[in-house]
């Protein structure tokens, strides 16, 4: 490890993903002074994890006395279910981490190590409600939207309380404040259907050929930092290599027609997972009480996604990175990608 010494009052808040880890470093007056995300293919094995917080661990110069973690790793399909992911990646954690750790359990709030077995309903994917929860204290107003690489979290906050309507990720399911779509990781064959392509419609291959970071990759919005994945048939993230893979969703190789036609089939499959987005956050819309337009509160990866939501529906827009402290636009917009990580550590700070 890097650290020089233990740092008091500041907290390190981790978000144990199943593709990726994160972690934000928050001081004791609530600026955000590194953040961090590595990949973690969890569905390999469980020692990916132990290598990717090491890798966390070793890139942080001086690392703090208190942890607190989140985590939605549990739900890979290594573990038989969901109470044995967060028992196993607790343990994974209580022995790579030094100081004072605690695990976060949704409205039941913060629970050390020896209560883990008895609170894993609650600690499991609660990253969510940690974000919702410190926005909630930071505006009155807003739809929150979370777009990840994996999936979509949607928030309704109004009078800085949070309207949500189920828990966990079934009953979220069930009320499209989750949706398993996202800019990095969602296969393009879920989207089904048929699309245009020189002058036909044409079937989608329901093969795992192509990924959306594909797609993004080829619109020129992906940024390539968080870009962290490992593509659907292993080889690089060119634009070629991109429309290569894009090709073969539609029975196509690369080389049939110009680069610009992929770009357009691109495009066209951004339109799909769009529109997908814009009802999910109509519908959530159609809930306020509010007489007023209220904003579109974006973060994560995606969140330029977000932007264009809201410019399409015609209501304001604020990244969640204008509420983070710190003079660092490059902290900020990590902070937005990673912000169950750094929500869950500034709620620790603010009591």
């Amino acid at each position: 490890m890097n650290n020089q010494y233990a740092m008091l009052g500041y907290v390190l808040g981790w978000d144990l993903g199943g593709a990726h880890v994160k972690a934000a470093l928050v001081d004791k007056d609530g600026i955000v002074l590194e953040v961090r995300q590595v990949s973690c293919p969890l569905w390999k094995g469980i020692d990916n994890l132990g290598k990717a917080i090491q890798t966390i661990l070793d890139q942080i110069n001086c690392l703090p006395q208190s942890h607190v973690i989140t985590m939605t790793g549990e739900l890979v399909d290594i573990f038989n279910d969901r109470s044995e992911g967060v028992l196993m990646i607790a343990d994974m954690v209580s022995q790579l981490l030094e100081g004072k750790i605690r695990f976060y359990a949704g409205l039941e709030g913060l629970v050390a190590i020896a209560d883990v077995p008895y609170k894993t309903k609650s600690i499991a994917s609660a990253n969510w409600l940690a974000s919702a929860s410190y926005l909630a204290k930071k505006i009155s107003h807003g739809l929150f939207i979370d777009i990840g690489s994996t999936t979509s979290d949607f928030i309704l906050i109004e009078n800085s309380q949070t309207k949500v309507m189920g828990f966990s990720d079934a009953e979220r399911l069930e009320t499209e404040e989750l949706i398993y779509t996202g800019v990095v990781r969602t296969p393009l064959m879920t989207f089904g259907g048929k699309v245009p392509f020189l002058g036909k419609w044409t079937n989608i291959v329901s093969e795992y050929f192509a990924t959306t970071a594909d797609i993004y990759r080829l619109t020129g919005e992906l940024d390539a930092s968080y870009d962290m994945c490992e593509t659907a048939d292993g080889t690089n993230k060119s634009s070629e290599s991109s429309a290569r893979r894009l090709a073969r969703m539609i029975g196509h190789d690369f080389e049939d027609v110009p680069m610009e036609k992929w770009k357009d089939l691109a495009r066209y499959f951004r339109g799909i997972q769009f529109e997908q987005l814009r009802r999910t956050s109509l519908l959530h819309l159609s809930r306020t009480s509010s007489r007023e337009p209220i904003p579109l509160i974006g973060a994560g990866v995606g969140a330029f996604v977000v932007e264009s939501l809201a410019k399409q529906i015609g209501l304001p827009y604020m990244n969640v990175s204008n509420l983070v402290k710190s003079d660092d636009k490059r902290l900020s917009s990590w902070s937005s990608a990673c912000f169950p990580a750094y929500a869950l550590a500034s709620l620790v700070i603010d009591n």
